[in-house]
């Protein structure tokens, strides 16, 4: 007798990232020369994890009594403010922006979903996605639609991009898109401005026929090439059009990928609208998680508000931004080298390396003991956990594996 409903029946009981990290994990414990380039953590060259001293410190200083209380349903409104400023203070929209907490990104994409499609409805987004946007779709009951994410010159597909929106929206009435810019999980591509002005347009056009909304996953904008391009710039006119909202997360922004700190950041003009969303939002959360890591809300408003504390984590970020980009800097060279095919790579936790036999490439890569997590066309390769001295040989044994 099976109790499960029928959609809930045979669905895999591990992520496919984790599956292969434990995999790998195993082999180098038993002695094997394993390189892992699965996991999305930021690792030091010697291997450990890398963390953020500052953040420690603010968590430490969080009174017990604080820490152990429950939180605000829709999470501390100090944390909510701090988080709405480090997006938009520069451009001076913070005022305009209403959030709530979540359990990471991915809650704030959760919470995208239930209020902003209806079931049975899809949401957009590139043809390389992160996997889990699937999984959240499936779970929430709605679908997944793409739309090709490259041209022809490896540039970002804006064409391809307003053709299916429009499309949606001939359809549906309505279009949630996930943009996950700058450093694009899995792919590493960051939109430049050029691109942008194109979405935004894209946007403008499409909102003309029903409400469209806009989420901008901003898990690994912190760790973006000096000098990329400021897409908040343009966050005033896209919600001149659209619903702009932002999924948040200290995961990689602070390190912490454990406390599951996040928040969905909602852009609009219209207060009233904004005063719906702030009801809607911490609706989702009662009926969902409840409330959010209290202690964690606490110290990560302490970073972002105390101007010593953020500088410092500003500091021990760089730090790790640099230790990153000195990889990205030596997998362009040895790639561009070994002639392998992949997308523009500024910086990123991840890149994508390009096959045209994407079985026959994880495996060989398995069999020399090298692990990275196959897609659509191509394997992901996560070169935050790839010590920089292992970049040779990882470019090496893409390129062979790419070949065979």
């Amino acid at each position: 007798m099976n109790h499960l409903i029928a959609a809930c029946s045979a669905r895999p009981g591990d992520d496919p990232i984790f599956s292969l990290n434990a995999e790998a994990t195993r082999r180098a414990k038993a002695g094997e020369a394993i390189l892992n380039a699965t996991l999305g953590a930021l690792m030091e060259d010697d291997g450990t994890l890398a963390v953020m001293p500052s953040v420690f410190e603010a968590l430490r200083a969080v009174q017990p009594a604080q820490a152990a209380a429950y939180a605000p349903i829709a999470g501390v409104p100090r944390f909510l403010k701090a988080v709405a400023r480090d997006l938009f203070a520069e451009v001076g929209c913070a005022d305009s922006c209403v959030a709530a907490a979540t359990p990471g990104g991915t809650g704030a994409l959760h919470h995208a979903l239930v209020n902003f499609l209806e079931p049975g409805q899809a949401l957009l987004t590139s043809s390389y996605y992160w996997g889990p946007y699937q999984t959240l779709a499936d779970h929430t009951r709605r679908g997944l639609e793409t739309f090709e994410m490259f041209d022809a010159s490896g540039a970002f597909n804006g064409a391809a991009f307003e053709r299916a929106l429009l499309a949606q929206m001939e359809r549906q009435r309505r279009a949630l898109v996930f943009l996950n810019t700058p450093c694009h999980n899995p792919t590493g591509y960051s939109l430049d401005e050029r691109e942008w002005l194109q979405v935004r347009d894209s946007v403008a056009r499409a909102a003309r026929l029903g409400p469209v909304t806009l989420l901008v996953d901003y898990a690994y904008a912190r760790f973006a090439a000096p000098g990329s391009f400021a897409w908040q710039t343009l966050a005033r006119e896209i919600a001149e059009h659209a619903l702009l909202l932002v999924a948040w997360t200290a995961s990689k922004s602070h390190a912490q990928y454990g406390a599951r700190i996040g928040a969905l950041v909602a852009l609009s003009h219209d207060e009233a609208e904004r005063e719906r969303i702030r009801q809607a939002l911490s609706y989702s959360c009662r009926g969902t998680w409840s409330n959010c890591n209290h202690l964690g809300q606490l110290a990560l408003a302490e970073l972002l508000e105390d101007a010593g504390l953020r500088a410092r984590a500003d500091r021990e970020r760089e730090r790790l931004r640099a230790l990153l980009g000195a990889r990205v800097v030596a997998f362009n060279r040895e790639a561009a080298a070994a002639g392998l095919r992949y997308p523009r790579y500024e910086g990123g936790f991840f890149v994508t390396v390009f096959t045209r036999d994407v079985s026959r490439t994880h495996d060989a890569l398995r069999q020399r003991g090298v692990y990275t997590v196959p897609l659509a066309g191509a394997v992901r390769v996560a070169l935050c956990s790839t010590p920089v001295h292992d970049v040779p040989r990882l470019v090496r044994e893409l390129a062979e594996a790419t070949r065979a």
